[in-house]
């Protein structure tokens, strides 16, 4: 048993390898599935054991379904080496301002700045000064799905929700971007 002093909780590895249970001042249990095909959990402190086997297995085709899709997502894009990491972050520094600069000028749109992060569930964002933040992540994809999220984090400048203008202002420039969003999805 070990203590996680950051989320005041504490944390028991089962004994089964197929899931791991997180014990803490919940109300309620909840079976999840992390990005890297781990299956957690969450409890109550006080919920017996022999409930939480019994939750696990009537939810078991529900996790093996999404473990199974969670190692097919890894399979498909493992997670980069060190020096794969600086090469796509290398390649983000170089290519992305410049991106960035030609569709802002199309768009005519101005960002306040632009920063590369390490982002793993987005691979853009737009702050509400204007700022707008990459993922190096994002240079892993085809250039296509590149300039799908430049333009989207552009278009948030003008609208900064999802709505009909918002889209089509992204249409007006990149009249396939549902096809370019598709890429990123793959």
């Amino acid at each position: 048993m070990r203590y996680n002093k950051e989320s005041e909780r504490i944390v028991i590895p089962i004994e089964t390898p197929n899931y791991t249970l997180v014990r803490s001042r919940r109300k309620t249990i909840a079976l999840e599935v992390t990005r890297d095909g781990e299956a957690i959990v969450r409890a109550p402190n006080r919920f017996p054991k022999r409930e939480i086997d019994r939750f696990v297995e009537k939810h078991a085709l529900w996790l093996e379904k999404h473990l199974a899709a969670a190692q097919e997502r890894l399979a498909r894009r493992p997670e980069p080496t060190p020096e794969q990491e600086a090469a796509l972050r290398a390649r983000a520094h170089a290519e992305l301002p410049q991106k960035l600069a030609a569709y802002a000028a199309q768009m005519g749109l101005h960002p306040t700045g632009m920063r590369i992060t390490s982002a793993r569930t987005r691979f853009g964002s737009c702050s509400a000064s204007n700022r707008i933040c990459f993922s190096w992540r994002l240079m892993q994809y085809p250039d296509a799905a590149v300039d799908y999220v430049v333009v989207h984090e552009l278009a948030h400048i003008r609208e900064k929700n999802h709505g009909r203008a918002f889209y089509a202002l992204v249409e007006q420039y990149l009249p396939d971007w549902r096809e370019r969003r598709a890429l990123l999805k793959e």
